[in-house]
């Protein structure tokens, strides 16, 4: 009887720890499914440019009712930042966004990026011949969603947006991008200016790359920032075995005149 009775106790042990394998497997899945594999891809010039190749806005018009400059016409003026172009989704924005990738290790899953985006943003830049004269863009981080819910607590904790809820960026020295582009024609320019996170502002160059397409400006661009520099503590988890103190910030803005 005593060796049945152990047989038994043997077995529901068995059990127990089978089942609590399965838990762990289980939430290890789920983590991964939530955390891992599914960054979308970083800020492309061409797949940004698609998004209006095929719908270029009719030229606007001026305030008294005129007609607006025609496409190809040149780039002066002031362009302001259009969220009426596209669509915005974590896994698919096509539209007017800012925001920051990630590198960190996460346990029993490897190396994988956080990725957070927001579309709220507004800003303004003047163009004069071929001249960048001014450029000024605000970003809501509120509004910031990544692909977890618990991983945009984090991000918001972490930002402290109830204290500092946006973003800015201001251009400090003027941009000479060399000649008035033709349509579809590349540019390729660094930005300097004060990007202020956090309450704190620093000087960055941001690498950009522009299309003019119709009446519409296309711009990109990514740059590296240290998280210590906006006094920014990464956020943590238990899946989180490191994340770098360091990230890129990104960007795609489309502006209409």
């Amino acid at each position: 009887m005593k060796g049945q009775h152990r047989g038994e106790r043997g077995a529901v042990s068995g059990v127990v720890l089978a089942v609590g394998a399965l838990a762990v497997l289980a939430a290890g899945v789920g983590l991964w499914w939530f955390l891992s594999g599914d960054e979308p891809a970083a800020v492309d010039l061409e797949s940004a440019a698609s998004v209006v190749s095929t719908s270029i806005p009719a030229p606007s018009a001026t305030s008294d009712g005129t007609p607006g400059p025609e496409p190809g016409a040149g780039m002066d003026g002031t362009w302001t930042v259009d969220t009426s172009i596209g669509s915005f989704s974590f896994e698919d924005a096509s539209s007017s966004f800012v925001g920051f990738r990630v590198a960190e290790e996460l346990a029993s899953i490897g190396a994988s990026e956080a990725v957070g985006r927001t579309p709220e943003v507004t800003g303004t830049m003047e163009i004069e011949g071929t001249t960048l004269l001014a450029a000024n863009i605000e970003a809501d981080f509120t509004a910031i969603v990544s692909n977890d819910d618990r991983r945009d607590n984090k991000i918001q904790g972490a930002l402290e947006t109830s204290q500092f809820p946006t973003a800015t960026f201001v251009l400090t020295e003027p941009v000479d991008f060399g000649a008035i582009p033709e349509d579809g024609e590349t540019i390729s320019v660094t930005a300097i200016g004060e990007l202020t996170v956090h309450g704190i502002s620093n000087t960055i160059e941001m690498p950009l790359q522009a299309q003019l397409i119709g009446d519409v400006i296309v711009v990109v661009g990514s740059t590296e920032i240290v998280f210590a520099d906006y006094n920014v503590e990464a956020p943590s988890a238990v899946i989180v075995l490191s994340v770098e103190d360091r990230g890129q910030v990104e960007l795609q803005l489309f502006f209409s005149r």
